[in-house]
């Protein structure tokens, strides 16, 4: 981020997590509904302790915090930092109120301010601020996906977004892209903003492949129900099917079924007919899998997919993954960014010759290095501006809240 667009930079992407927050009552945004996800307000708050943590308590002169007891409340997973309160629990935290906490963001946003003028040209600071706005995109996306969740658990479903979300025209049919492969450079190419888990950049080779050309559509996933895929255990790791055969996995995450059988998704847009033009979503990784394996393909490698993105236009979604635009065969590769996350088989691990940045800001993705699966690409609910090539998200295998996806390799 250059030096003079920094204020700038900082009031905008500040103003867009407020503005997110709008539609919603203080009862929404207090609300926390599973240990997974947290309430609007958690966010509000913490994303404003991040920049009074790390930024002002070392660097403004005479600091003194908003409040003593939102460093323990609003700290998320940084034990170098000290106490944080329980994750299960921030639904609980009816008090500060939310204007409360509105408040605390003014009082922090102006100290912002005041100290980016007086420090224009420092670099270090100008790394610290880049890195707290990347995170506030990243909760800003949470936010979507958490208060999603949240709204889904009532009957009611209501709707968050007041446009209403029209059927969409249906996709091209699925081509496969070859991609010669060989040995490719991965990782971080050096411009722009990087977290340090895609760093770093280093040499694979990859064995010629072929990837498809867009996601797996809501009907072909339903095909996928209706041949029994659900029931027929040769086609799930053995987790996977341990979920199913427990009740736990048997259609995608918001889908519903009515008295009369006919399939529903809910999205932000309120309980719609289920289009079978859009993507799949909010699939677990045992899901992509098994929806690979009985449609002959397999799930890409990470490096499998960002050699392929390179080429890939970086699109920007709304609140709901659309569908493919139709643009004829040899339109290569579509919805790589802007629909859904897409599950690679390969797990979250360092890259060769990774180091965590030292202290409390090195606990931002290496201790998660375990356990976990890498997606790749970028969702509807992610910020424009906040996707690229090299960009590794990382979740359980289980995990099903997200807007995740599936593209096929072979």
């Amino acid at each position: 981020m250059s030096h003079h667009r920094m204020p700038q930079d900082f009031h905008t992407v500040r103003q867009r997590s407020l503005h997110l927050a709008e539609p919603l009552s203080s009862e929404d945004c207090c609300a926390q509904s599973m240990p997974d996800a947290s309430p609007i307000k958690w966010h509000l708050a913490h994303t404003t302790w991040f920049f009074e943590t790390f930024i002002l308590e070392p660097m403004e002169e005479g600091f003194a915090p908003f409040h003593p007891a939102f460093r323990v409340l609003f700290n998320s997973y940084y034990n170098g930092v000290g106490a944080k309160h329980p994750r299960p629990h921030r639904g609980l935290l009816t008090r500060p109120s939310l204007d409360e906490v509105r408040a605390y963001r003014r009082d922090v946003d102006a100290r912002m301010a005041r100290l980016l003028g007086q420090r224009a040209g420092d670099a270090r600071l100008a790394e610290l601020v880049e890195l707290g706005l990347q995170h506030e995109q990243q909760h800003q996306e949470l936010m979507l996906t958490d208060l999603k969740h949240l709204l889904a658990q009532n009957p009611l479903y209501p709707a968050y977004a007041a446009d209403p979300l029209g059927a969409e025209a249906p996709p091209a049919p699925m081509e496969w892209i070859a991609c010669a492969g060989g040995l490719a450079e991965f990782g971080f190419d050096g411009r722009g903003f990087c977290f340090d888990n895609e760093l770093p950049r280093h040499r694979a080779y990859l064995a010629p492949f072929e990837l498809a050309s867009r996601l797996v559509t809501n009907g072909e996933y339903l095909a996928f129900i209706e041949a029994g895929g659900y029931r027929d255990p040769s086609l799930w790791l053995a987790e996977g099917w341990d979920k199913v055969a427990g009740g736990e996995l048997a259609q995608p995450f918001y889908w519903r079924q009515d008295e009369e059988g006919r399939w529903h998704e809910f999205t932000l847009h309120g309980l719609l007919p289920l289009d079978p033009a859009r993507p799949a979503t909010h699939l677990s990784l045992y899901e992509a899998d098994a929806y690979a394996r009985w449609c002959g393909a397999r799930l890409p490698t990470e490096f499998e997919w960002e050699f392929a993105a390179r080429q890939a236009s970086i699109e920007a979604g709304r609140f709901h993954p659309g569908a493919a635009a139709n643009r004829g065969p040899d339109a290569g590769l579509s919805q790589m960014f802007g629909a859904c996350w897409q599950w690679t088989s390969s797990s979250y691990a360092p890259y060769p010759g990774y180091a965590p940045a030292p202290g409390a800001i090195g606990e931002y993705n290496g201790k998660f290095m375990v356990n976990q699966y890498v997606l790749r690409g970028s969702s509807c609910a992610t910020p424009s501006g906040h996707a690229r090539a090299s960009y590794r998200n990382f979740f359980p295998a289980g995990a099903r809240w997200q807007f995740t996806g599936i593209r096929l390799a072979r």
